[in-house]
């Protein structure tokens, strides 16, 4: 008896741990467990390195969440070059593309292991810019800069990674966001000086055009507008132009203001974080909040430290990054700041850094 006492005793116990183990399973969320590590590249910022033209030596550096710089990560992991001039960078899903301009191709690559998917090589002439909709992609392409009447975006099929479509548009598309269906394309006008913004319905290909200051560049959609900043012609042009902040009601894609800019100033980039826009001009970064009434001011220069120019700018989480291209055939700078300008770090990376990507 004493021992069918025990034996009962026994299964009692292992039943007893078996279901507490159960149920602590039955409670964990997917929130609760470790998620396992995507990749060497998961957490922190991507810079892209443009390379010189017709020198093949573009190039990606990767900062991480603790600081450390990673150069060269796309040759390191496929013991390959990524090609002549990489212009931009998309980011959408777990891929990463990355549109190399004077290659005419666009490397698809694991954003997480940035290891090699596949290489878009037809269809493209001189891309530019990349988005993303409803599994395709949008890619602006300059085609010939010498014909003013070959210029499109490119449709791409996000699962097979070929171009299935192409979109004319007007001569010099550069950047693009999308918005409830329609694909905004800055028309800045390639090697002559583009005055449009491009408005493309994607259900059905229709383009229609928005006028806006000459050259186009920078474009940011904050709730339902869109703002766009167009440099004006420079005075080397001998047709100088000014530089406006034009912003877009997109219920109707009507002009609803023109904010003023520095006089006689041309400016580049145009970024957003939170409620506040940022710009550059030369070396100096200027900052506007939204719904004010003022011109941009000054936040501050890097011009005074030591930086050639803002070739690159990013803000995010905070933070203000600057690439410096220098000479424009050496390794350049990535310097990053506070926004009230206080240098946080510094990191020498690949040739003409151009854009920085966050993931």
């Amino acid at each position: 008896m004493k021992h069918y006492f025990r034996f009962f005793l026994t299964l009692s116990a292992i039943a007893f741990l078996f279901t507490a183990c159960s149920k602590d399973d039955d409670t964990n969320t997917d929130d609760d467990d470790p998620q396992l590590p995507l990749g060497d590249y998961e957490n922190g910022i991507f810079v892209l390195n443009e390379g010189g033209f017709g020198a093949s030596n573009a190039s990606v550096s990767f900062i991480d969440d603790e600081g450390n710089l990673h150069d060269n990560i796309y040759q390191n992991v496929n013991g390959t070059g990524l090609g002549d001039t990489a212009q931009s960078m998309g980011l959408d899903d777990d891929k990463a593309y990355v549109v190399i301009n004077g290659s005419n191709t666009i490397e698809v690559v694991n954003r997480y292991t940035f290891e090699s998917i596949a290489t878009i090589t037809s269809q493209l002439s001189n891309p530019r810019y990349i988005v993303f909709e409803n599994d395709k992609g949008y890619v602006s392409n300059w085609g010939d800069p010498t014909n003013p009447d070959d210029d499109f975006v490119a449709i791409i099929n996000l699962n097979s990674n070929t171009v299935e479509g192409t979109i004319s548009v007007a001569e010099g598309p550069e950047k693009m966001v999308v918005k409830d269906g329609k694909l905004y394309v800055a028309q800045k006008g390639g090697y002559n000086y583009g005055n449009t913004v491009s408005v493309i319905n994607l259900s059905n290909q229709a383009v229609s055009s928005i006028d806006v200051a000459d050259v186009p560049d920078g474009l940011v959609i904050i709730n339902d507008y869109l703002y766009v900043l167009s440099s004006g012609k420079a005075p080397w042009t001998g047709e100088e132009t000014p530089s406006a902040l034009t912003k877009i009601q997109l219920s109707d894609n009507t002009v609803s203001e023109i904010i003023p800019l520095l006089d006689g100033a041309h400016p580049a980039h145009l970024v957003a974080e939170n409620s506040t826009m940022y710009t550059t001009i030369d070396g100096d970064i200027y900052r506007i909040a939204l719904g004010s009434t003022t011109p941009f001011s000054l936040a501050f220069s890097v011009g005074d430290q030591g930086v050639y120019g803002i070739y690159g700018f990013a803000v995010n989480n905070s933070k203000i990054y600057v690439g410096d291209a220098g000479d424009f055939t050496s390794n350049g700078k990535v310097h990053i700041y506070s926004t009230s300008g206080e240098l946080q770090s510094s990191y020498t990376v690949g040739v003409i850094p151009n854009g920085f990507y966050f993931n």
